[in-house]
């Protein structure tokens, strides 16, 4: 559209599985790794159904060819370059570990190819759901990527270089609009799959809880990314906060647990209002001086 895999969250073991049926070992659902026949069969039409999924697929085909359009017509062409174009950190920090969410949508063309009869030529298998876990290094270090792109911009040589990149590619979007793909595509693979549920014929049998299953897991990939960006941000703000404030004399702050909350209020008879931050073991008082936080109480 980091360094590779490092520093990923572990997928959580069985997170979300509702669904005893689940298979341990692959996607959930596909059961010996067969994939679901009644969205088509070689040499026949499809069904509405079948139309609904090929057109989700195509849309997964094109999510991969924009991955490669980052992979080789940006990335490979800055490693490629005789004079070092960008700094390695700021490589790092602008293309995070992209290369490992191509390889993923290649391999299988993600969740949604998974579940049809694909073609006898094509290479097939059931991505596991631990896989998806590349995603969330990739969410967590997407705001470093806006960082750097704008740091980028900011250097008429930088600048220069990935334009031209653009329009070799013949994009009409710069590089930052296909930096926010993977973010904007694990996020909506269970309404993908939703889609496809709601456009069964029959409400039960075993082919209607492989999709069932599908989205139970992938609604369940996008709580985790969700909640661990979510967490990725209170530590980041966490540390802003231990760095302005003066006159603290406890332990570092994160031992407190998470920052929950925070905000200003009035005390009576005091004329400045007081900021507070409430982690998950005390509540922090204190005083705003410019950009600093005077430490003036807490409350454990």
């Amino acid at each position: 559209e980091e360094p590779v895999n490092g520093g990923a969250e572990p997928w959580a073991e069985g997170l979300c599985n509702t669904n005893n049926n689940a298979s341990p070992g692959g996607w959930p659902g596909a059961r010996g790794g067969h994939p679901l026949a009644p969205f088509g069969s070689p040499g026949s039409e499809p069904s509405y159904l079948g139309r609904v999924v090929l057109e989700i697929v195509e849309s997964e085909r094109t999510y991969a060819r924009d991955l490669r359009s980052i992979v080789e017509g940006y990335l490979g062409k800055i490693i490629d370059a005789e004079e070092p174009v960008l700094r390695p950190e700021q490589v790092s920090a602008l293309f995070g570990n992209i290369e490992d969410i191509y390889e993923l949508s290649r391999g299988a063309w993600g969740p949604c190819q998974a579940l049809i009869v694909p073609p006898p030529s094509l290479p097939f298998r059931h991505p596991q759901s631990q896989e998806f876990a590349i995603y969330t290094q990739y969410c967590n270090n997407y705001p470093s990527s806006v960082a750097a792109l704008a740091e980028c911009m900011r250097s008429k040589a930088q600048a220069r270089f990935l334009r031209e990149c653009q329009e070799r590619l013949r994009h009409t979007l710069p590089l930052g609009a296909y930096l926010l793909k993977p973010v904007q595509r694990i996020l909506k693979y269970h309404l993908l799959l939703q889609e496809i549920a709601k456009h069964f014929e029959h409400k039960s049998g075993e082919d209607y809880e492989v999709v069932l299953e599908a989205i139970d897991t992938m609604t369940c990939v996008a709580w985790y990314i969700n909640d661990m960006k979510r967490k990725h941000e209170h530590a980041i703000r966490q540390q802003e906060i231990q760095s302005l404030l003066l006159g603290w004399k406890g332990p570092d702050l994160t031992s407190y647990g998470e920052l929950v909350l925070e905000g200003t209020f009035r005390v009576q008879r005091v004329r400045h209002e007081r900021a507070v931050f409430l982690f998950d073991k005390t509540l922090l008082i204190t005083k705003r001086r410019g950009d600093h936080y005077i430490y003036k109480s807490h409350i454990p």
